[in-house]
């Protein structure tokens, strides 16, 4: 397509939203995806549930989730650093968004069990991410929707208060277009592993990258240093700790450890540093990659024993076992004597355990223990005993553009008048810091919808 109407930079889902769209609003579509075919999709090929407000029970939710709670909830995460303004508008507008899924191929199966306790607030695709971008795919195309693969867009040509043309590479060819409306949901900078560690030091070296290779803002960076308003921290970003032996890059979800509230969490001294039972997981696990991104050498050990092994979703990797404390030690390069000290100082700690709920807070907590463990404290009494290493795994980062209620985007106080962001590149107008689970695809979704709706009117009437 020489001349679409509007390009889209970026294959996952804001972008397949975007596309769906505004090609059902008439306009002619091109999606710019830089991975090859067999990895599009961007971050949203790995994702599996999509945060929802609803009134009574909707598709596979049970019960209700009200606009106010799903606010606490995020206010909760964030420490209220988040537009309100754009976060109600992302909550509300997701209720509607489920049953649109739904009629554009997306298929949902019932919640998933154990520690996520998500069946009443997250919707599970069925087949996970890599179904929902394929079925968007197979949508996209059947509304004439264009794909390119491995189009690395270069550059964005902005002319005062308009992109005038869009550059990209293909197969070693240069390319230039000249759309009436762009749509950027190309994701954030966390691939690019150098701007990682000019952000955070030189401890970003260690980490790891969960999501895809190919997010590396090169166009969040071309339209930044073009005066676009940006938003967010370049430190903040949706980090969890993951299994130390995950690959470098693209290990997607399954690399997610969640044995975290049933154990204890140690750095390379043996010593515990923060709450391992202080909520939820799913209110939580998005915390402990900067927790553990603190830690000498950047790295965290989990220790449990026999009794909580079946209490979580099964590790990608098996743990690392040993029938005594010491011994655990020693394969995990932990100091022995220290680890049995914090063991059983902690197990000293612990009290009443009868009322211990695993998907539930239970006030199941430790006594005059610092840092406490305030929910599912048991002692790791029970051989054999298990261990997990952990490191940070960046998801996506948080410093993005910044966009308005139609997810238009600005230079100065003056809209760039053809010119909208969806999903992870705009993500940091309502994530200021922390990660409510699914509430990326929340974000993604509305958003890349609003986009799509806006660049195909202001694409028809020019």
């Amino acid at each position: 397509m020489t001349s679409p109407d509007i390009a889209i930079i970026g294959g996952g889902n804001a972008a397949l939203c975007a596309a769906i769209t505004a090609a059902e609003a008439g306009a002619r579509v091109l999606i710019l995806e830089t991975a090859p075919k067999p990895y599009r999709g961007g971050n949203s090929r790995h994702t599996r549930n999509f945060r929802c407000m609803h009134h009574g029970p909707l598709g596979p939710l049970v019960d209700s989730y009200t606009e106010e709670e799903y606010l606490a909830d995020l206010i909760k995460v964030t420490g209220g650093k988040t537009d309100e303004g754009l976060a109600r508008l992302a909550i509300r507008t997701s209720e509607e968004c489920l049953p649109w899924m739904e009629e554009h191929g997306v298929r949902f199966q019932p919640s998933l069990s154990g520690t996520l306790s998500l069946a009443r607030t997250n919707a599970f695709f069925l087949g996970g991410g890599k179904s929902l971008v394929n079925a968007y795919y197979l949508t996209a195309e059947k509304l004439g929707v264009q794909v390119e693969y491995e189009a690395a867009v270069t550059h964005l040509e902005l002319d005062d208060d308009r992109v005038t043309r869009v550059d990209y590479t293909r197969h070693g060819q240069t390319h230039t277009i000249t759309p009436k409306a762009v749509v950027v949901a190309s994701g954030g900078f966390q691939a690019d592993t150098d701007w990682l560690a000019r952000a955070w030091g030189p401890a970003a070296k260690n980490f790891l990258i969960r999501g895809t290779p190919y997010n590396r803002g090169v166009v969040l960076a071309d339209l930044l240093d073009q005066g676009v308003e940006q938003v967010g921290d370049p430190t903040q970003c949706h980090a969890v700790a993951i299994d130390g032996r995950a690959p470098k890059f693209d290990g997607g979800i399954v690399t997610r450890l969640d044995c975290v509230p049933f154990s204890i969490v140690v750095n390379k001294d043996a010593q515990r540093f923060y709450d391992e039972g202080e909520d939820v997981w799913p209110k939580r696990y998005a915390i402990w990659g900067r927790l553990v991104a603190a830690q000498p050498e950047q790295v965290g050990y989990v220790i449990i024993d026999a009794k909580s092994l079946e209490l979580f979703m099964p590790s990608v990797f098996p743990p690392i076992q040993a029938d005594t404390l010491e011994d655990l030690a020693e394969k995990m390069g932990l100091p022995a004597d220290a680890l049995v000290q914090t063991v059983s100082a902690f197990n000293d700690a612990c009290g009443d355990t009868s009322g211990f709920h695993p998907t539930e807070l239970d006030g199941v907590t430790t006594t005059g223990l610092t840092p406490p463990k305030t929910n599912w404290a048991r002692p790791i009494t029970e051989p054999p005993f298990y261990g997990y290493s952990l490191r940070t795994g960046v998801t996506f980062t948080y410093l993005g553009l910044k966009v308005d209620e139609t997810a238009q985007c600005a230079i100065g106080n003056r809209p760039v008048t053809n010119l909208w962001a969806a999903g992870e590149t705009m993500a940091g107008s309502i994530l200021g810091q922390g990660y409510l689970a699914g509430f990326g695809m929340t974000i993604g979704t509305v958003f890349g919808r609003i986009a799509g709706k806006e660049a195909a009117a202001h694409a028809n009437a020019n």
